[in-house]
């Protein structure tokens, strides 16, 4: 379907100076794909999605779409544009016009088909995102998430071989997040051929054929879900799919900032789209703190981890110069509720003490 060669961007900046964002870009596209293409900032993803649609003019290099150079001078890029379709990260819905209107658009005015024809597909539409009860309204008293199943909703009313999503959900308050990705994954169980520039790893393993790995303006590996993730051939790779988020607090006495700490909990578990384990996080805070340690062990560390592939929230308290694990003094009742609140306990030592590590 898209056969894309040696493919480069550069931008001249307004001093003179130029900055090559994609270098040399190859890959082709199969009917039925769904592609997710991740990577580090400032590698190039937007771009090469960007150039893709002609949002942003390629500096160099081919773009064949159904064997046609959409680059080559003179090729009607409306023609291009009815075959691939784009949701950007930011919805830009026509706010002036109600979510049935939006979606009518353009196949009423650009591809003149008739209206009420038009209107039953467009509902048809919003019914697929679940959103036929917001025909009438604006899209100014819709959340994050109605906004974007929106715009899903209009790129598929032009009926495109294709759609590209530039990180569909970095717009979205983390709550909203889920609503969008469960229709992306509708989408894809129906074999609508996707390229998704996104963040977020789970999804791009569940949901994808193929997973682009993007660095320093090319794409630096490729493969399968379970390859890029589970066996990445570059170093590189293995270090960003592997990332795990975390925060670590340093208590130092019984006179450290708690409140201060339970906020940050709070913020970090809103970040990364684990909102719904915060107060589970702060109850075992604690439980561990007050009730088990006793507010009688420092220093100790503590620390909340989420790992993007495995989709693992956990907290570790770490107890400095103790030999056996904490959890040896601890009440039964105060054990029940440890054990209630967690998948899994881990007691290990280490070189500085010992730590209890919490699976939520």
């Amino acid at each position: 379907m898209i056969t894309i060669s040696h493919l480069s961007k550069t931008y001249v900046n307004p001093d003179g100076s130029t900055l090559q964002v994609l270098k040399d870009v190859n890959c082709e596209i199969k009917p039925g794909e769904v592609i997710s293409i991740i990577g580090p900032s400032g590698t190039g993803k937007s771009t090469l999605l960007r150039s893709m649609n002609l949002l942003d003019l390629p500096t160099g290099g081919s773009i064949l779409v159904d064997g046609e150079d959409i680059l080559q001078k003179g090729y009607p890029i409306h023609k291009m544009r009815q075959k691939v379709g784009m949701v950007f990260q930011n919805f830009n819905l026509f706010e002036h016009m109600t979510v049935l209107e939006n979606v009518m658009y353009a196949p009423y005015v650009l591809r003149k088909e008739p209206k009420e024809q038009v209107r039953e597909e467009s509902m048809a539409l919003l019914r697929k995102v679940e959103l036929a009860e917001k025909a009438d309204v604006y899209p100014s008293s819709l959340s994050g998430g109605q906004k974007q199943r929106v715009a899903i909703a209009r790129a598929l009313a032009m009926k495109p071989e294709v759609i590209l999503f530039d990180e569909p959900t970095s717009a979205l308050d983390p709550t909203m997040v889920g609503e969008v990705l469960s229709v992306i994954r509708h989408l894809a169980k129906e074999g609508m051929t996707m390229i998704i520039v996104t963040h977020e790893m789970k999804f791009a393993y569940d949901v994808s054929t193929r997973i682009f790995f993007m660095n320093e303006g090319i794409i630096y590996e490729e493969g399968t879900p379970k390859q890029i993730f589970d066996h990445p051939r570059r170093s590189a790779t293995k270090a960003f799919v592997q990332r795990i988020r975390k925060a670590v607090f340093e208590v130092g006495s019984r006179d450290f900032d708690f409140l201060d700490m339970d906020s940050q909990i709070r913020q970090f578990c809103n970040k990364y789209n684990i909102g719904d384990k915060a107060d589970k996080a702060l109850r075992l805070c604690r439980l561990m703190i007050r009730d088990i340690l006793g507010g009688a062990h420092f220093p100790l560390t503590v620390r909340i981890t989420y790992s993007e592939l495995s989709d693992q929230t956990a907290m570790d308290f770490m107890v400095e110069n103790l030999e056996t694990s904490p959890l040896a003094s601890a009440s039964p009742e105060s054990l029940d509720e440890l054990r209630s609140l967690c998948r899994e306990i881990i007691e290990e030592p280490t070189s500085r003490g010992f730590r209890v590590k919490l699976l939520l």
